[in-house]
């Protein structure tokens, strides 16, 4: 007598509703994510009383650290001489002609590195040119 064996089938798992879940947690968590412009550089900003919190749409940020390194859109420039950084202002002035240059100086960073960057600034025709600060607390002296 001879006997059949089932052969048994291998159970198959339905991948498409897990697959479903991802992508809405994937869209969830993308539209409730709110993104932050956040510098890598760590800089203490000057305080002034007449500080304005702006939120400028197209700017072109020129950071000068208080160690005299200078940055153009987190990208450092190779030296802080005035040819250098006027090259670097027209490059990103070619990108986007529009924008304001923002100026972000460390308190502690050499006068000479931020008249220099604004004396660039002028050189390549820059109209809208804006030092940022932060707001000065009524409770310092």
């Amino acid at each position: 007598m001879k006997l059949f064996t089932e052969e048994q089938e291998e159970p198959e798992i339905n991948l498409t509703s897990l697959i479903d879940v991802v992508f809405l947690l994937l869209i969830f968590f993308m539209v409730s994510t709110t993104f932050e412009r956040q510098s890598l550089l760590s800089l203490e900003l000057p305080e002034a009383s007449t500080a304005e919190s702006q939120t400028l749409p197209m700017m072109i940020e020129l950071v000068v650290t208080d160690d005299g390194r200078l940055f153009v859109d987190e990208e450092q420039l190779a030296d802080d001489r005035l040819a250098t950084v006027q090259a670097a202002i027209s490059a990103a002035l070619q990108a986007q002609p529009e924008a304001t240059l923002v100026v972000r100086a460390d308190g502690g960073a050499a006068h000479r590195l931020v008249v220099r960057v604004m004396d660039a600034a002028a050189a390549e025709g820059v109209e809208r040119l804006t030092i940022a600060a932060v707001e000065e607390d009524e409770s310092s002296p």
